[in-house]
């Protein structure tokens, strides 16, 4: 049996950490951080460069997470900080219109044909919080279908089953919740249509959207079935309700125009984040004219964000998705081709181990669950060896590789990511499942 290489020491992180504790909730302003699902004690992040994060000890790491996903380009991407650095010099914010607001919109409503008008606002919780409140206004139901292990922000209604972090503490939802807005949302399993059906006619006329991410990212990843998304379409059509499709993690991600490009389908309105900001908190919700006209100051529907749009992060956008958009054949077979590479390299590991290990990508999106069968599903997602996906991640961790703290959290990868990175991965990997032979 090989052993594991010694752990990094990290001091001046644990000192950080106790002193963090006195002023958050577990030492986080986020409860994945806290490496509750994995144990062993969280690095603090000084500074991070391309694929790499530093600690405050100055340990690096080769990271898989990607600020949960935006930092599709790599952390620290010259173009970025450059805006970013241009527009800080004008002020942080107005509060009052500006043209870079349209600028982004436009290179989004190009990349997203669904999207034929739309609001930003600062966070993905917002995003799908507020194209909920216009669905129901403009259908006139209540009830809304969400999908198992699907994760659409920390709003009341949208706490049921909801993946994620709620998945990673084992909480069934949220206490502060009350029952009568939980009653609103149904959650169903995902890839499953006549469930689908089922809830529509045990609900005629009532049921005002479906939600969904296309990929499931927050119960580990899980891609829809072959017909899974047109049937929704087919469904959500015919009774009169509205299909959101939340693309806060795929969107650009899985390709330029998100799941909705990469599938061929259509959705009433779609939520965007993470990436469209360029890793400064944005969120987007948008689609069809029809349905985004009945926001004030034109229609009924109140909503509203003082920071929504800031310039800032307009322009982190703006330089983040204009660069894919210019050099998006040469980015996307690449992230193929890496995440492929290093996914396969640690699976293969893994099997020569004998270790039970089911791989799940999407593009540059994927999940290791620790289980010998298929994920299609968040039922047969928590039926994973979690702690097994611990020991795997410690030891990763303790050898320079930081993989999401969860198992029921997506991994991603950037353009930053190349040869060395992966084979450090595979290495690392192939030195873990040796040790545990």
């Amino acid at each position: 049996m090989n052993s594991l290489p010694p752990a990094p020491t990290r001091p001046r992180s644990q000192a950080l950490q106790q002193r963090a504790e006195r002023f958050f909730p577990g030492g986080v302003n986020s409860p994945v951080r806290a490496f509750g699902a994995v144990g062993g004690a969280p690095p603090f992040v000084e500074r991070a460069e391309g694929a790499w994060l530093i600690d405050a000890d100055g340990n690096r790491y080769i990271d898989y997470f990607g600020s949960w996903g935006p930092m599709i380009l790599g952390h620290a991407f010259p173009p970025v900080v450059e805006a970013i650095e241009r527009a800080a010099r004008n002020s942080a914010s107005f509060g009052a219109s500006t043209a870079a607001e349209a600028d982004l919109a436009e290179r989004v409503t190009v990349c997203f044909p669904a999207i034929e008008k739309m609001r930003f606002v600062s966070s993905g919780t917002e995003a799908t919080m507020s194209a909920i409140r216009l669905a129901r206004a403009a259908t006139g139901r209540k009830i809304i279908v969400k999908f198992e292990g699907c994760y659409h922000g920390h709003a009341d209604g949208l706490l049921v089953k909801a993946g994620s972090g709620v998945a990673t503490f084992g909480i069934p939802g949220s206490a502060g919740v009350p029952e009568e807005i939980a009653r609103l949302t149904l959650a169903l399993p995902y890839n499953d249509l006549t469930a689908v059906e089922a809830a529509f006619a045990a609900h005629p006329g009532a049921i005002a959207a479906v939600i969904l991410e296309p990929v499931v990212g927050n119960a580990g990843c899980i891609a829809p079935a072959p017909g899974y998304l047109a049937g929704l379409r087919a469904v959500t059509q015919r009774e009169g309700a509205l299909l959101i499709a939340d693309e806060v993690m795929t969107g650009f991600r899985v390709a330029l125009g998100g799941a909705l490009e990469l599938y061929g389908v259509d959705a009433d309105l779609v939520t965007l984040g993470k990436i469209v900001g360029g890793g400064l908190p944005v969120g987007v919700f948008g689609g069809k004219r029809a349905f985004m006209d009945l926001l004030a100051p034109l229609g009924p529907v109140y909503q509203a964000g003082t920071l929504s749009g800031n310039p800032l992060a307009m322009a982190a956008g703006i330089a983040t998705v204009g660069y894919l958009q210019t050099h998006a054949a040469e980015v996307y077979p690449q992230l193929e081709a890496t995440a492929k590479a290093v996914t396969e390299g640690v699976a293969a590991e893994a099997d020569h181990a004998g270790v039970p290990l089911t791989l799940n990508r999407v593009g540059s999106m994927w999940t290791w669950f620790f289980t010998a069968g298929p994920v299609t599903d968040y039922a047969q997602a928590a039926r994973s060896d979690t702690a097994a996906f611990g020991r795997f991640h410690r030891a990763m961790l303790e050898q320079g590789v930081w993989l999401p703290p969860s198992q029921f959290e997506a991994a991603f990868l950037s353009t930053a990511h190349g040869a060395q990175e992966v084979a450090t991965t595979i290495d690392a990997a192939k030195n873990y499942f040796s040790a545990v032979e």
